[in-house]
């Protein structure tokens, strides 16, 4: 072994230990021409080193530069000069004798927890990125939460079952990553969106709990929180219902906080219908660390008609604005009504940006002194000014803030509005964690262009039991496009659930459709004929003849839940080898061209488009 010890792991009680380190140099600091002192890094932490006048001028002969690969040798010393701020920090070593193992160029940026490296520079070397401090307590809470994950499943009965990467090509929301077939010319694997055919094929051979922490690939746009691969905890259970799943599921988000974070998460988990959520906050996976409900003050007549607007608050004023929306909604902002001119039209130039997209915002102050003022006190006297604001449950010293616009990118926006104010006023705090299950969503979702339905969430997502005949004994066709909210399947409610953290959704799933009619109708009712059925999923109708269980699961975003839990906007800072947002990785510089050679042995020519 080239080391009997880690750079983290020696402390006061090692006194007088004959030890040898190696790692990387992390600093050189000489003292006068004497001594010499070099903290010595690797995964584990750091070790100051001191180099007596007789190393000092081999050192001079023989100079260190940053990263080169060090092996000492030497006994634990108690520093003289304590620090406090590394776990080492009592202890040194009085180095006896060294070698380098290899040397190192000079690297781009600085390797430490404030580097000078940009990100494009950082991922070009990431290879030197992972040796820093705080990129590698990101790995490390990326590894506990694997750990916890798969500790609590096992603890259940689950088996980690491995799924091929080579499969397919299925319809599931996504564009997919193909790959040619050599020795199949002509025809095409599609790497997995997901497993999600073969954990219910796992169902249907007896694995009653399968999990597996998987890689998952989509051809996609991408963001933040968005890579073309991506890590799933991907779970499927036999002989279960919805309950069942959100009990399960709760119990090891539960235990990966308290293994992962020491947090006991005792409070009961949240539950809200996909209707309220999108009603009371603008978006299906609600933050409810704060509150800033939306007050819906105008709503579209084909839209949440069981839900009460409080369109009489706004109604007869001769507000163009309001009286040709479409949807007028808002949000009563804490102790904000103080703000200045200067601050409101900053607001406004906020929303009116091209990602929020609306073309201006109305704001009513709470003042302290039980007064209002408004940007529309010409259309609204103060008596309906406070109608308003009670309706939004206002305190003195708050901001009303509404927007009016087009009903689906108003509600977006009414809800971006919210998270904006809440990051502004500090209520989205890194260290607070809040649970949610959404449920009850719309099984299917119409598609305008085509005139016919979509899978909300995928095919295999079964109705709510108590729908299931009214989607049987119903034709999906569409007959009137303008009244398609009549049409029964626009009723029908997905037996589905997501799992909500923090504003972010980190899981979803539902219980699956198990019966090869039911299967059919499905399909049908998305637009594929018989054929087209069989030919993409005539492996799973088939399966389904023979005694599959009623069965569910549920995907996890792993690299979500890891930056998440490690207060990072990015799911970047939680990949190892991530790609940028063009979907490149730029230290192999791929994607990249092949050989001709390649594309011969494929009898494939290349024509690209100019």
């Amino acid at each position: 072994m080239y080391r009997s010890h880690t750079c983290g792991e020696l402390r006061i009680i090692n006194k007088g230990t004959q030890v040898t380190l190696a790692g990387w140099v992390q600093t050189v600091r000489k003292l006068g021409a004497s001594i010499t002192f070099v903290d010595l890094r690797d995964r584990y932490g750091i070790t100051q080193l001191l180099f007596n006048e007789e190393l000092t001028k081999q050192l001079e002969e023989n100079p260190l530069g940053r990263e080169f690969v060090l092996q000492t040798t030497g006994t634990v010393n108690e520093r003289s000069n304590k620090n406090g701020n590394i776990p080492t920090g009592e202890i040194e070593i009085a180095v006896t004798s060294f070698k380098i193992l290899n040397k190192s160029a000079v690297p781009p940026f600085t390797i430490q927890d404030d580097t000078d490296g940009g990100d494009d520079l950082r991922m070009k070397y990431r290879y030197l990125d992972l040796r820093r401090n705080a990129v590698k307590k990101n790995l490390e809470l990326r590894y506990a939460v694997n750990r916890a994950a798969r500790n609590y499943l096992h603890q259940q009965g689950f088996m980690d079952i491995e799924t091929p990467f080579l499969i397919k090509s299925t319809p599931e929301g996504a564009r997919d990553f193909v790959v040619p077939s050599r020795m199949n010319p002509g025809q095409f694997y599609a790497l997995p969106q997901s497993p999600q055919t073969f954990k219910q094929l796992l169902m249907v051979s007896g694995y009653d709990r399968y999990y597996q922490v998987v890689k998952c690939f989509r051809d996609e746009d991408l963001r933040a929180d968005r890579q073309p691969e991506f890590t799933q905890i991907d779970c499927e259970m036999a002989f279960v219902e919805q309950e069942d799943i959100l009990n399960m599921f709760e119990g090891m988000i539960k235990s990966i906080f308290k293994e992962v974070k020491g947090i006991e998460y005792a409070e009961t988990v949240q539950r809200m219908t996909w209707e309220d959520a999108m009603w009371n906050y603008g978006n299906d996976k609600p933050d409810i660390r704060f509150d800033m409900k939306v007050l819906n003050l105008k709503k579209p007549a084909t839209v949440y008609t069981d839900k009460q607007d409080n369109a009489a608050l706004i109604n007869d004023a001769g507000f163009k604005v309001f009286d040709e929306a479409e949807t007028v909604v808002a949000i009563s902002v804490p102790g904000c009504s103080e703000y200045s001119r200067k601050q409101t039209d900053e607001l406004t130039e906020w929303v009116k940006r091209p990602q929020i997209g609306m073309k201006g915002l109305v704001f009513i102050k709470v003042n302290a002194d039980g007064t209002y003022k408004s940007s529309v006190d010409k259309f609204y006297p103060e008596e309906k000014l406070k109608a308003i604001a009670d309706a939004t449950n206002a305190n003195a010293g708050d901001l009303i803030l509404i927007l009016a616009g087009a009903e689906e990118r108003t509600r977006k926006s009414i809800s971006d509005l919210r998270m904006e104010m809440a990051g502004r006023l500090g209520l989205r705090k890194d260290t607070e964690f809040k649970l949610l299950w959404v449920l009850d969503f719309p099984l299917f979702e119409y598609d305008e262009e085509g005139n016919r339905w979509v899978a909300r969430h995928h095919p295999f997502t079964s109705p709510k039991p108590e729908q299931i005949e009214t989607m049987i004994n119903n034709n999906p066709v569409i007959d009137n496009a303008a009244e398609y909210l009549k049409h029964p399947y626009a009723s029908i409610k997905a037996n589905a659930y997501d799992m909500v953290l923090n504003g972010n959704e980190i899981g979803g799933g539902s219980i699956r459709i198990f019966q090869r009619e039911l299967q059919e109708k499905m399909f049908a009712a998305l637009g594929m004929n018989e054929e087209e059925q069989l030919h993409k999923f005539g492996f799973l109708l088939g399966a389904f003849e023979y005694g599959a269980p009623p069965h569910g699961g549920i995907a996890f975003g792993f690299d979500r839940l890891c930056s998440i839990l490690g207060g990072s906007e990015s799911i970047r800072d939680f990949i190892a080898f991530p790609k940028n947002n063009s979907g490149r990785d730029v230290m192999l510089d791929a994607p990249a061209t092949i050989d001709e050679k390649q594309f011969e042995e494929l009898q494939i020519k290349l024509n690209l488009k100019s």
